[in-house]
């Protein structure tokens, strides 16, 4: 693998080798992979150490959206990584579709489950995600259900933040370096609103919707029958303009919303999980 070396620090230089030197110590590895920034590079060292020695596994279900399937699929396919697609569908676990703050524990375990049995079909020891030093902080359960299934956490074993890893994945020329930040859709849902295959659609859709507008960074919340739109502080003022406006108005109430509204605080990563904090 080319990687421009100029473009990292020392630090970085050295957390890159204590990431290859990890994932060789391993043998062989099932990487849990969604296609984003940090699955893609531990996905990406994995296939430079291990060669066909690494697979890529892909939940899909209705809380993940085609487009990142596909780009998970042609990421692999560009790069000769063996991908395997497990349909999923947590909406069978009451503690995930019933949405509790626990949700994402229930949807990981039920993935790393699928994924333990791939890769023992395949021959392959261990299985490994993508969360980094900076997921650490967060209220993530969903590290704890791959902490019961002993999956490993390379990038966290390397000590590399978000920051890092798009600094990395940029020297070796991924094209998710720039690729802003994603979740699932069960994560626009406020703790205790039920989650449906409906209602995950009508996200999705909305969602595309504002992507093809050109708001790349963008989450629509579930708030009942109200979707909350957030975007970028900058970009609210796009977003207001009459036209964009209007034509948001009438394809969020098409896809079935009541009321559409605008987060004037902006986009931030896991704004549901204010709700947790202050016991609303």
């Amino acid at each position: 693998m080319k990687i421009n070396k100029d473009d990292l620090n020392e630090e970085l230089l050295n957390k890159l080798k204590k990431l290859e030197t990890y994932i060789e110590s391993l043998g062989s590895l099932a990487v849990g992979f969604s296609g984003g920034v940090d699955s893609s590079l531990l996905l990406a060292v994995a296939k430079e150490v291990l060669g066909d020695n690494v697979i890529a596994v892909t939940g899909a279900d209705a809380s993940v959206p085609e487009r990142e399937v596909k780009e998970a699929t042609e990421f692999c396919k560009e790069r000769g990584i063996k991908h395997i697609i497990c349909r999923v569908n947590p909406l069978s676990e009451d503690g995930y579709r019933h949405n509790g703050p626990d949700r994402c524990y229930f949807c990981k375990h039920g993935i790393f489950t699928e994924v333990k049995r791939i890769a023992d079909e395949n021959g392959i020891s261990f299985m490994a995600e993508g969360s980094n030093v900076d997921d650490i902080g967060d209220y993530r359960p969903g590290l704890k259900a791959a902490a019961e299934l002993s999956v490993k956490s390379p990038l966290r074993e390397a000590g590399l933040r978000k920051n890092e890893i798009r600094m990395i994945s940029k020297a070796m020329g991924l094209p998710t370096w720039s690729k802003p930040a994603y979740a699932c859709l069960a994560s626009r849902f406020v703790y205790g609103e039920e989650i449906t295959e409906e209602k995950l659609y009508m996200i999705d859709q909305a969602e595309q919707f504002l992507i093809e507008h050109g708001f790349l960074e963008e989450r629509v919340r579930l708030h009942g029958n109200i979707a909350r739109i957030e975007v970028p502080a900058k970009d609210i003022p796009k977003l207001v303009e009459e036209d964009i406006r209007e034509s948001v108005y009438k394809r969020f109430t098409d896809l079935g919303f009541k009321f559409v509204t605008i987060d004037m605080k902006g986009y931030r990563l896991g704004s549901m999980n204010a709700t947790l904090n202050n016991g609303k």
